[in-house]
């Protein structure tokens, strides 16, 4: 189902109409690694699109809280702890680039969705340079909208007992329980899909890696070509990774990228 907020009504807020839409959780729940369910925070102004993305996720299985502005939507998310986060650029009080910075001041690791009917290349680049992690426009699939999230999530919430506890390459290491990525023992902070990227990298060290492979792994679904969004965040993982330092990333010029020790 297509959602175009202009025509959103309340008759379109339907349990039948966001299952056939969104998929029941029978498919294969998300949990948490305590098993609990995940969390999603849903901020946005209009609240019957914001009672209908909320519906959708409910039908995930997944506990969903809604804000309707920025103040509250950082208020939420310090008391909630969400796994995710859709959030509408057009709020009242703030745009969401204010919030995001607000969130990620609180979680840096958190996963965010801009929602927006802002379409442009550059405010889709002005977003995922401001370190969010997707970026959908109105109007918008909620099919398409729930396999994203669920694409966030997976790469968010991750199953303890299928976590390894630590990546070394050269001098540069990941650990994946705790999240903490550290060169030359100097602390290394990485959003969500940066860190996602960075681990696939290390998992494959002095393999080349197609940008496919990287979209395909990474960010778990087809992004329609889109394959600049792997040149832009691999050139965020060079500044930090590779910033004063000998260079690990390198581009193979055709075929991807590949990762090794620093010679």
């Amino acid at each position: 189902m297509t959602v175009n907020p202009a025509s959103v009504n309340s008759a379109t807020v339907t349990p039948v109409s966001v299952a056939s839409s969104a998929g029941s959780a029978q498919r294969g729940q998300l949990r948490r690694a305590d098993g609990s369910p995940v969390r999603m925070l849903v901020v946005d102004d209009e609240p019957t699109l914001a009672e209908l993305l909320s519906m959708a996720l409910r039908y995930e299985g997944w506990e969903v809280r809604s804000a309707a502005d920025g103040g509250s939507a950082v208020r939420t998310a310090r008391e909630f702890r969400p796994d995710a986060v859709v959030l509408d650029m057009m709020l009242p009080d703030f745009d969401g680039l204010q919030v995001l910075r607000k969130l990620r001041a609180d979680a840096p690791e958190v996963p965010v969705l801009f929602l927006t009917a802002k379409d442009s290349v550059e405010d889709r680049v002005a977003g995922l340079t401001a370190g969010g992690d997707d970026y959908v426009t109105k109007p918008f699939s909620i099919e398409e909208l729930v396999a994203r999230l669920r694409a966030l999530v997976r790469r968010s919430v991750r199953a303890e007992s299928h976590s390894e506890s630590m990546l070394v390459v050269g001098d540069l290491v990941l650990e994946e329980d705790s999240r903490e990525v550290r060169r030359g023992g100097h602390t290394i902070e990485l959003t969500a899909t940066e860190f996602e990227l960075l681990r696939y990298l290390m998992r494959n060290p002095r393999r080349v890696l197609s940008k496919r492979q990287i979209l395909d792994r990474v960010w778990n679904y087809d992004f329609g070509g889109q394959a600049n969004v792997v040149e832009l965040y691999i050139s965020y993982l060079r500044k930090k990774i590779d910033a004063g330092r000998v260079p690990m990333i390198h581009t193979m010029r055709g075929a991807g990228y590949v990762l090794k020790p620093a010679a």
